[in-house]
Parts: structure tokens; sequence; C-alpha cells
């Protein structure tokens, strides 16, 4: 009450005074309204941000899951896991490719084709990437070599098989295999174990060997890397598959996991140490050329294999490794056939300590013949273990 007789309302939300009654309750519905309508601008921004963000979260994981399918296709094509066909095709495929370059004429095409057919059907490599004789010609360098090599321990003959059009990229763990069998057709302890395999068999046969072993109950979780399957496929191979081959055929043999540097500088001393011992066990005699019985060595890392032949003890005591590498083409390794060579050519061969660098290496050493109650025990063993890891 103003004191002159007029009535005055005051706002309950603002204060504000009023002289009608009717005029206060447009005003409170005003405020009613206006609150309602921010409640609900508020509730409206809350619903739009938590669709947006399951919109975000359903795009990210659509894309992680894009990018795996891209990784794993990557890591399948990079395996030769990817069915884009095997050895055969791929032989086909590059040779094709020199026709269109004008490096092949069509009827060389059609022979190497031919040539292909025959010893894929029968089983046998066809020998156009092998060279013979290159430890007989280290024996006879060595012999007369008077700088700084101490003493020299070499596998016995050993072939060289480089890759060819056919597993160029992915061929090596077999074309090490070759080489190491290679080695055991000339030494009758292994006649018994090779009766059915007196000759080279091509990639394609050895990707069914191992299938073989993989179906005698040979390592089942490698097996299963591959799907149980290798024909016809580009699909690398490691020391696990070399050794189930091995074991499948009563060839005794060990893996030895190098699985961490043993030197400074990231380098493996334990490994050349191991290979010398390899080496010279019964070859301990004071000569200077030790040309033993020893089988050579496959040696596997990441992405590469190659075969160890022999192993060189400088005057100063360091060692140095002989690789033949599957990687090297048959016009290299036919300059260490020449006997009054200089030894620079043994730079393809020659590995120091400081060469081998990667973080991890294994092997696979053969060392005689197992019973068949051995292979059984082995095949059994492989189930759950295959390498012994180097501390």
């Amino acid at each position: 009450d103003t004191g002159n007789g007029e009535q005055l309302y005051e706002c309950p939300m603002c204060s504000l005074t009023c002289t009608n009654i009717q005029i206060l309750e447009e005003h409170v519905d005003l405020h009613l309204e206006e609150q309602s309508f921010s409640e609900g601008g508020n509730i409206r921004d809350l619903e739009l941000a938590q669709r947006l963000q399951t919109e975000e979260d359903k795009w990210q994981r659509s894309e992680e899951e894009k990018r795996e399918r891209e990784e794993f296709k990557k890591l399948q094509r990079q395996y030769g896991l990817d069915n884009s066909g095997g050895y055969k095709q791929q032989f086909l495929k590059n040779m094709e490719r020199e026709v269109d370059r004008g490096r092949m004429q069509p009827f060389e095409y059609h022979k190497r084709k031919a040539d292909m057919m025959e010893c894929l059907a029968f089983g046998i490599d066809d020998g156009k990437t092998k060279t013979s004789g290159v430890i007989e010609a280290l024996c006879k360098y060595y012999q007369n070599e008077n700088k700084d090599v101490r003493h020299v321990w070499l596998s016995t003959g050993v072939d060289h098989f480089h890759s060819s059009l056919g597993d160029r990229g992915w061929g090596c763990g077999y074309r090490n295999f070759q080489m190491l069998l290679s080695s055991l057709l000339q030494n009758s302890l292994y006649n018994d174990c090779l009766k059915d395999t007196t000759l080279i068999p091509s990639i394609p046969k050895i990707q069914s060997m191992i299938e073989d072993a993989w179906r005698e109950g040979f390592d089942p979780h490698g097996a299963s890397h591959f799907n149980n399957r290798l024909h016809g496929s580009k699909a690398w191979i490691g020391a696990c598959e070399i050794y189930s081959l091995l074991t499948s055929l009563r060839i005794k043999c060990q893996i030895i996991d190098f699985h961490k540097p043993t030197g400074p500088m990231g380098t493996h001393p334990r490994l050349f140490e191991w290979v010398l011992r390899y080496y010279s066990t019964d070859n301990e005699g004071g000569a200077k050329v030790a040309c033993t019985s020893k089988p050579p060595i496959y040696l596997q890392h990441q992405g590469h294999s190659r075969t160890v032949v022999g192993i060189e003890e400088k005057k100063n005591k360091t060692l140095c490794l002989l690789l033949f590498d599957p990687g090297c083409p048959s016009q290299e390794m036919q300059k260490l056939l020449k006997q009054n060579s200089d030894g620079t050519s043994l730079k393809l061969l020659r590995k120091f300590v400081g060469s081998l660098k990667e973080k991890q290496y294994q092997i696979v050493a053969v060392d005689g013949v197992l019973s068949l109650e051995e292979k059984a025990a082995r095949c059994r063993a492989s189930q759950v273990l295959t390498s012994e890891k180097i501390p």
C-alpha cells in the first residue's frame, strides 16, 4: 500500500513492483516461459553434444578397423599369404613382363615355360640358379693365402642357389634349404634318410614336404600361422619350418635362438663363438685349412635368411663368418671359382661381428640321424617348444 490508497504488487522472482495484479501475472508468466525455454535449450544442447560424440566415436572405430584391415592385408602381401599365387604364377608373370619389355624373345618364353612345367611336374629344381664347386675353390684359395687368416674351417661341399623369377622377394628360406640339402646329399651318413630325395626339390615341392611334416604333427602352432597351407603361395618360411622338415626326414638338428645382442653396439659375438665350436669340434688340429665333414648352418633373422658355410679366425683372433646368400646371383658366385683369385670376391661371403647387428638371430644346425623313436619324441616336443635360447 503506497499510503494514498494505491495497491502495489511485487514480483517474487525479480522484486519488480506492479500496480496491477494482471500485469504482475503476465510478468511472472514471462519469467516462467523464459526459464522453461532456457532449461529446454540446455537439454537440447546436451542431447546434441551426446549425439555428436557418439558419431565421432563411431567414425573413429570405423577408421581404426579400416587401418587394421589395411595393415593385415599389407602383412599378408609381405609374407605371401594374400592368395596372389605362388612360384608358378610369379614365374610366368615375370617372364611375360620380360617379353613386354623386349628383354626376352617369345620363343624363349615358351621354351622356359615348358621347362618349368616339366620340373614342377617332377618336383625337381631346374638347376638354373645353381653354382657348384665354390667350397672346393675356397679350400685351394686358403691353402695359398698367407696374409691375415690364421685358421679357416669349411663345410663339406655346398651348392649355391639363388632366387629366380619365380621366387624373387620371398624364396630365401627355400633356397637355403636347397643349399643345406645339396650338402647332405653328398654325405653317406644321410643316405637312408634321403633315399626318397636324391635330387634337389623345386620350391613348390619343398612347400608340399613342409605340409607333409605338419600333417605328421610337427609344429601345429606354426602350421596354423599359414592355415596349414604353403603350396601355391608366396609364403615366407623360417627356422621352425626348416626344423620341422628336416626332423620329419629323420635328420637330427636343433634350433639355437640368439634372442638378444651379446656384445657392444648390438652385435652377437656369442653367435660367432657358437659357429666356431660347431666347426672346430673334431677339427682342432694344427692345419690352417680344415675342410670338415660338417653340413652348413641355416641362419635366420627378421626378413632374410642365409647359409653359413665356414668361419675364419684371423691372426688377431677376430672371427669372420662365410655366408652363402640366396640374393647373390650366379654371375657373382662364379667369380669365386677362379683358383688364382686375389681374394676380393670373398667380400661376397665375409661377415664380421660388426656386420651382423639384427636384434635376433636363429640358426638350424644338423648333427646326425634320428631313429624312428627319436623322431616321434621330437614331433611331440615340437608341439611345445622348438628352440633353445642362448642367454
